[in-house]
């Protein structure tokens, strides 16, 4: 799964101004100018991030990391357990499956952060492209309105896939060693496809993608909570060799660490 991620601005604004011409562009970032940047936040803190819809493809749009669906009393209720969605499920969830059909969106991110069991002890990788490019997972997101106040709220979910064969080994879960998860992360000549009109079957198939595991990189970094996490900084994001570790690297790639 994913719950803690890399948000930066300039990461987000690159799609937009790839898009727009220079006026526009200096538009999107004083739209932009109270976002904070996040070096590593956890989604259940329900950060404001990034996010690109299929309402507005090329512009950003600020969205609360939790999908709340328009039936829910109290977002509070509910947006711990939407944080992410399966894909091969996002038709049968009820909380998903209207903006499954007709809600997706594009969620920018540097890179995301997963735990890799060893032991009896968890250790924080920091995942990302290996060019440095932006990652754009699969979102759903949904306008929740507040039924005493009239206010709208714009509020998504992050998409999971099975896990390739590099985050398997890093995303390890002891519980259920056939259950390995991802963000679903679509190349760049496949993220435009997810924000157009599409048939359930294409939704279905973009929904379950699984980014190939060439293009990703990882280290180990300091711990995401605690006394020992250094916090939103970038510091968060920067090799933390654990000695301990015994990490079982792919022959296929470099070593991680």
């Amino acid at each position: 799964m994913c719950f803690n991620a890399r948000y930066l601005v300039q990461t987000a604004l690159k799609r937009a101004i790839r898009d727009h011409d220079f006026a526009e562009a200096k538009k999107l970032q004083l739209y932009l100018k109270e976002f904070v940047d996040y070096f590593q936040v956890s989604g259940f803190s329900h950060p404001e991030i990034i996010v690109y819809t299929n309402n507005n493809p090329l512009s950003p749009l600020r969205a609360i990391w939790g999908l709340v669906p328009e039936w829910a009393k109290d977002p509070a209720a509910i947006w711990n357990q939407t944080l992410n969605v399966r894909g091969e499920a996002i038709f049968e969830k009820s909380s998903f499956k209207k903006s499954a059909e007709s809600k997706r969106c594009l969620i920018p991110a540097a890179g995301f952060y997963e735990h890799h069991d060893f032991g009896s002890k968890k250790y924080p990788f920091y995942i990302h492209r290996k060019d440095g490019e932006p990652m754009y997972f699969a979102g759903l997101w949904n306008e929740w309105t507040n039924r005493a106040t009239g206010e709208i709220m714009n509020t998504c979910s992050i998409v999971t896939t099975q896990a390739n064969a590099f985050m398997a080994k890093i995303h390890n879960n002891p519980k259920n060693s056939d259950d390995h998860r991802m963000p679903v992360i679509f190349p760049d000549n496949m993220a435009d496809e997810w924000l157009r009109q599409l048939s359930r079957a294409e939704i279905q198939e973009l929904a379950t993608y699984i980014f190939p595991d060439s293009m990703l990189d990882a280290w180990t970094v300091p711990k995401l909570s605690g006394k020992d996490s250094p916090g939103n900084v970038p510091e968060s994001n920067q090799h933390y060799e654990y000695p301990e570790l015994v990490f079982d690297k792919d022959p296929v790639h470099r070593p991680l660490f």
